[in-house]
Parts: C-alpha cells; structure tokens; sequence
C-alpha cells in the first residue's frame, strides 16, 4: 500500500473534516494551511504525525527537526513545543495526518509484547523519521473505514490496536516502549505531566510531584529531563508562556490580566518571561490582536 494512496484519503478526510461530517475515525486528524506561518507555540499530545504535503520546522529543548513530506513525528508524551510552516500554498497546502496515541492501547499490549521489548535509555520523548511502511498500511486500512459506519464501529478498534503494535516495534518507537509498564520511569514522569498540566498555574511544589511519580528528588529531576529535556520549573514556565500567548491572541484585556491568569503576580516578572520566551513583548502581541 503507497504513501500516494494515504495521500489521497487524507486529502478526502480533510474535506469530510471542513464540512464538518460526524467523525467515524477519532483517532485520525488532518491538520491543514494554505501559508507558511510566525512560529507557533502549542503543547504537543501523544500523537503520530505523518507529514504528506509542505515542510516544517519543530523546535524543542534547544533540538531544530526539520520535517518535509514523507517525514512522520512521534510524541509519546505532552509536550511544550515551537513550530512553523515553512513550505505551503493555496494550491498546494501543508497537510499532516495526525493520529492520537492512547496510552491505555499500548498498555493492553504489554502482555503479549512486554518480554520482547526493553527500555532504551536513549529514547526521547520526541523523535522524527522517515515513515514507515509498517504503519502506513494499517493507517491506509483505517481511513478506508471513513464512509463505512458499521466498520468503523467494529474494524476500526481492531486496526487502531496494529498502528499502536507496529508504532510500538518501529525504530520511533523507543520511548513508547519505555511507557509499555505502568511502572517505568517514563509512565511515572507522565503522571506528574499531568500533574503539571492541571496545576500550572498553581506554585510548583516538586516534594509533590516527587509523590505523585514515587521518586525521589534527585532521581525524579534526572528522569523528567531524560523524558521531556527540560526542568519541571521550565515545563511549568513553557506551559504558562503558552496559554498566556492564547489569550494575548484572543485579545485578553490587558497583559497584566494574562499574566494573571497564568498564574504570575508580577507583571513585570511576567513580561520578562514572556520576551525571553517569545522574543516580543506581551504588549506587541496583545496590539496584533486589537
């Protein structure tokens, strides 16, 4: 089964997606612009990402991974990233398939596959390679399902499970592997994401997070900068940096106010973090938005 032929039903589900028909593929996405674009800052889900049309740049913990066609993505874990369109047009978009990757899925397949895999120590939470013809054919096989209700229902499960395996096995696959038991350091760092994320604005306390992953300090700080290339203050930070652009953009009242509502009592602590994140002031992003 050919990359062309994944090209082809992504471009179809791209449309089914801007009409807005009911989704019978959850796991599948087409992300699509018509122009190079600023850099974006966004936080990354655990997802594969199969770049089909146009080129990007993603930059993360100080690493430049240029993407171009027929180049794939994989994030196992969330993650703060910057990233831009480098290559895009009206008559020949940037197009991504982006498919969802769900934890509990390869947790399922650790019985059957957790003896044939170990840890690799190298694995990083983000990884970039050319695609792989052991996954585009279950991913061709699943957006064939797109129109077909009933095998969506049934099929569609089943499929989504082979694009996990062979993700599992491939050479991107690395620190999928590490999450396979729920007891790896990579499954305990992504507990205290999590807890992270649904705290950030609150003061980090990292005596907690060293609770909520069962570590301890020293260990805990060594193994969430293994899986995420930074410190959990600076994850904070980026995810605070993130939101406040968002609401910047969305034309919040003031810079104070997003500072605030990120979480910051200083502005001017806040605007220094934010220039050093972003390059700008606040300020110049809040006036692009009025």
């Amino acid at each position: 089964m050919s990359f062309q032929t994944l090209q082809r039903l992504s471009a179809t589900l791209a449309i089914q997606e801007i009409k807005g028909s009911s989704r019978l593929l959850p796991a599948a996405h087409i992300f699509q612009r018509y122009q190079i674009s600023d850099f974006e800052a966004v936080v990354y889900n655990p997802v594969i990402c199969l770049i089909l049309q146009g080129k990007k740049e993603v930059y993360v913990c100080n690493r430049s991974i240029s993407l171009t066609e027929g180049d794939a993505l994989l994030v196992s874990h969330d993650l703060p990233v910057s990233s831009k369109i480098t290559e895009a047009s009206p008559e020949k978009p940037y197009r991504a398939l982006i498919f969802s990757i769900e934890l509990g899925i390869l947790r399922s397949l650790y019985e059957q596959v957790g003896e044939a895999v170990s840890d690799e120590n190298q694995a990083t939470s983000l990884s970039a390679s050319a695609a792989d013809p052991a996954w585009i054919g279950p991913m061709i096989r699943y957006l064939e399902l797109m129109d077909r209700p009933l095998d969506a229902r049934v099929l569609g499960p089943m499929i989504l499970r082979e694009i996990h395996f062979r993700l599992l096995l491939s050479p991107l696959g690395g620190m999928l592997r590490n999450l396979l038991s729920v007891d790896s350091h990579a499954s305990r760092i992504a507990k205290s994401i999590q807890q992270i994320r649904s705290n950030f604005r609150e003061r980090l306390v990292v005596s907690e997070l060293c609770q909520v992953a069962g570590m301890s300090q020293s260990s805990f700080h060594e193994h969430f900068k293994s899986v995420t290339g930074t410190t959990p203050l600076q994850y904070q930070k980026d995810l605070r940096m993130i939101e406040a652009r968002a609401l910047l953009s969305r034309g919040v009242s003031s810079v104070s106010m997003a500072g605030f509502e990120v979480g910051y009592e200083s502005p001017t602590h806040f605007s220094r973090d934010y220039s050093r994140k972003f390059g700008c002031s606040p300020k110049h992003h809040l006036a692009r938005a009025s």
